[in-house]
């Protein structure tokens, strides 16, 4: 078979190639096999992806095995977890564009047969998955794994998380000083993405379930032998995907993403992800609008047949033992398309028939299609005055007491502003925290209200207080929250017209989210409004806030 690569390289005018790839100890052998690119973000600061060096000499070894050539270059990944809480979040969103990009830089500069893309954390799944979409050459996603969880926290295993919460406790006098110290040192035992069901985890399923994962792969923990073996074999698969010629964009189609739309609603996945696969749709050529009107339309009919941390005590080791994808798969199965072709080579039917879970179901952890936690709603899709163009909650993590809430707002700018009045204790229950200009212009880059809501959580607030803003949320949230309200403030949406004391409901049954204003006021309150200028200093931020589509759209840089 004629490759790509070895179509330049056996090309009389590209000596000088063969030269510079044998300075590196390339043989005559490794010329002739197909160039496969391993698109590895491993770094000493993302903990998801500390395993991902040792993964990737798995990888190596499939591809050689299978008769192809691996070449290894490193990727951007940066970390929710340590940009949280400070402007350092700004970028996190925004470093999803530059991972598309820098991977389609790379697979076309250097002429790659294949990609497998090494990467476990928040936005560098769905950016390589962005970047494969756009490329359309035979690619696989490949993660590293969650890591386990920490010792017993307010009734759960402890995560990173757990300690934002320990926090908020802390300062309403629940827990001493010495209780939160000893958290920070055992709530992460192990390296891995987070422990709980956030972005990061959730993605990784989505990325099998769409079939850019090897089936099983996904949610097999960062220290599990079996988390090396399956990086191997996703040497050995690119390899035959690229022999078959099965690229990016016959994988990723608008049946695959609604499998994946299935999946996360069956699962009560992270908020982000409706975000993230509306971006991943736009990459592969199809209309992000209609993804979201998809998910939309099938969150009134997937049932929500998993429960993990932050919507049940179960961690990432419970899920994967009690089945994982796989099994949640098989759960709906009715739901999804069978026939869509897969990273395995197999279709989805042929992989949820073939994958066998050595640990046996738990049906605390994973219920039936049949006997559900809940037929509907595992996240939802909100209109209403506030959000002509869409919002997104998560019941799968509220208590069913808020699914109907009406308060008073109390209205601030910025994330810092909305986080110092909480822990001052100046939110009185009943109340609507409102935090705006916080969307992807905005922002810029659309932060995360993650504390705000762990810390309302911590002071015990989480069943008497919502939070509602243009930017968005942490998959580890739990609580009566809203995110991606669009247009944003930063457009002149209506958050931009709100006042404290302006009453505000939300209703998941009725998927709503309104202020009790006329749009005669609003029209008025908006009339003399200007946009702020961008937060941020002269640089990627700010051309990020000048191209980014709104949330509702994927919020990725439009051409």
């Amino acid at each position: 078979m004629k490759y790509k690569s070895t179509q330049q390289l056996e090309d009389v005018n590209f000596k000088e190639a063969r030269a510079l790839y044998k300075s590196m100890g390339c043989s005559e052998a490794d010329l002739r096999g197909p160039v496969i690119g391993i698109a590895n973000s491993w770094n000493e600061l993302v903990t998801g992806h500390f395993n991902l060096r040792q993964a990737a000499e798995f990888v190596k070894k499939g591809i050689y095995r299978a008769g192809g050539t691996a070449v290894e270059f490193g990727m951007i990944g940066a970390c929710d977890g340590l940009a949280s809480g400070h402007g350092g979040m700004k970028y996190i969103l925004p470093s999803r564009e530059l991972i598309a990009n820098s991977l389609e830089s790379m697979a076309r500069a250097h002429n790659l047969d294949g990609l497998v893309m090494l990467g476990s954390c928040d936005k560098i799944v769905p950016g390589m998955l962005m970047g494969a979409a756009r490329l359309d050459i035979p690619a696989i996603m490949a993660v590293g794994g969650p890591m386990l969880g920490g010792i017993e926290f307010d009734g759960r295993k402890s995560d990173s998380t757990s300690l934002s919460e320990a926090v908020g406790m802390f300062e309403a006098g629940k827990i001493g000083a010495a209780e939160l110290d000893r958290l920070e040192d055992t709530s992460c035992p192990s390296c891995g993405s987070c422990s709980f069901f956030g972005t990061a985890n959730s993605m990784g399923a989505l990325s099998e379930a769409m079939g850019m994962s090897l089936p099983g792969s996904a949610l097999i923990p960062a220290v599990y032998a079996e988390r090396l073996r399956s990086s191997e074999e996703a040497g050995r698969r690119i390899v035959e995907l690229v022999n078959k010629n099965i690229t990016a964009r016959r994988v990723i189609t608008a049946e695959s993403l609604e499998n994946a739309a299935v999946v996360m609603l069956a699962t009560g996945a992270s908020t982000n992800c409706v975000m993230h696969l509306c971006a991943v749709a736009y990459e592969a050529g199809l209309d992000p609008k209609e993804i979201f009107a998809m998910i939309d339309s099938l969150s009134e009919r997937v049932p929500l047949v998993a429960k993990v941390n932050p919507a049940a005590k179960y961690d990432m080791e419970a899920f994967y033992r009690a089945g994982g994808v796989p099994q949640v798969m098989r759960e709906v199965r009715d739901m999804l398309h069978l026939d869509a072709v897969t990273a395995s080579g197999l279709t989805v039917g042929e992989n949820i028939d073939g994958c066998k879970n050595p640990y046996g179901t738990d049906r605390n952890v994973i219920k039936s299609a049949a006997e559900p936690f809940s037929r509907e709603k595992g996240l939802c899709l909100l209109r209403g005055n506030l959000a002509p163009d869409g919002a997104v909650a998560k019941p799968a993590a509220m208590d069913p007491s808020m699914f109907k809430f009406t308060g008073p707002a109390r209205v601030f700018d910025s994330e810092e502003a909305a986080n110092r009045a909480i822990l001052a204790k100046e939110i009185e229950p009943g109340s609507v925290v409102v935090v705006r200009y916080e969307g992807p212009k905005g922002g810029p880059g659309m932060r995360e209200m993650f504390h705000a809501m762990k810390f309302l959580y911590g002071m015990g607030l989480a069943k008497s207080v919502a939070l509602i803003t243009d930017g968005r949320f942490s998959g580890t949230n739990n609580g009566c929250y809203v995110g991606h309200i669009s247009p944003e403030a930063a457009e002149g949406g209506p958050l931009a017209a709100l006042r404290d004391g302006d009453l505000i409901t939300i209703d998941i049954t009725k998927k709503n989210i309104s202020a009790a204003l006329s749009a005669e006021e609003m029209e008025a309150r908006l009339k003399d409004w200007r946009a702020p200028a961008p937060d941020a200093p002269d640089g990627w931020l700010r051309i990020y806030a000048k191209l980014a589509a709104s949330a509702s759209e994927g919020a990725m840089l439009k051409r």
